[in-house]
């Protein structure tokens, strides 16, 4: 079996660490996102991992998919993660429990609706490396960020819900789910390395499982906080994300792509 990898870091260690368990029986093959649709006429792969979030790699994957291969994620479900509006109206309409979302056409555009006492979180409408997101607690933090050159950054906003500061990541992979603890970015401190987690509470891993189901999407991330009062609430969905160090991830990965490919596992 032939597996593409559409991705511009092959060296990133759960696509690396698949490829290793693959190539003893199948050929893995990468390709450069950059190049676009045009990629797709000389790619002959029975299945394509896509890694990679730029209009070019998803030109890439739509053609790919227009030509009869799966894809995973598809182009569409890619991009359903990417805007931060229509992924929040998504899981509200489905009945997830995702945090309310307002979007604004820019930084400048929020004034009115940062006041002292009433903390927001304010994100890049847009979902990518380095977008903004922050804690605001009044005027002059958000006149901070402005002055940091995201006056005009189309945003959405979310109301600060009080938690403990750790964010539970949730990873997906087909039907396997795994998962991490991180402090929090909005915490003192900022990031730190992802923790081991226990046991998830109750009905959490039926949880990841049913935002795959509403973004038909096969490799994801659920970024989850467990609010004062107890219960989980969604604050990001993103497709294809690192899943560093989970033990059993890259296996969880190569079965995902032989089965979808319709070989045997």
């Amino acid at each position: 079996m032939r597996v593409g990898l559409i991705t511009p870091d092959a060296g990133h260690p759960l696509l690396a660490a698949t490829a290793a368990l693959l190539a003893p029986g199948h050929e893995v093959r990468v390709l450069d996102p950059g190049a676009g649709p045009a990629a797709a006429a000389g790619a002959r792969a029975d299945v394509y991992l896509l890694k990679a979030r730029t209009p070019s790699a998803l030109a890439l994957a739509r053609e790919l998919e227009r030509l009869g291969a799966p894809v995973l994620n598809s182009a569409a479900a890619t991009e359903r993660c990417q805007d931060r509006t229509g992924m929040a109206e998504l899981a509200l309409r489905a009945g997830l429990p995702f945090a309310a979302t307002r979007t604004y056409a820019s930084l400048a555009g929020l004034g009115a609706e940062v006041r002292p006492g009433r903390p927001v979180v304010v994100k890049s409408r847009l979902s990518r490396k380095h977008d903004l997101v922050a804690r605001v607690d009044g005027p002059g933090e958000l006149r901070a960020l402005a002055a940091a050159g995201w006056e005009r950054e189309p945003v959405v906003v979310q109301p600060f819900a009080p938690n403990d500061g750790w964010d539970h990541k949730l990873w997906v992979i087909g039907d396997r789910v795994f998962a991490g603890l991180r402090r929090s970015e909005l915490a003192v401190g900022g990031k730190e390395p992802v923790r081991p987690l226990g046991p998830l509470p109750d009905g959490w891993a039926e949880l990841a499982l049913e935002v795959g189901a509403v973004f038909s999407l096969d490799v994801y991330g659920v970024d989850v906080i467990a609010t004062d009062g107890g219960g989980p609430l969604i604050v990001d969905v993103n497709a294809f994300p690192g899943i560093r160090g989970q033990s059993g991830a890259p296996e969880a990965l190569a079965a995902l792509a032989l089965s979808r490919a319709g070989r045997p596992v």
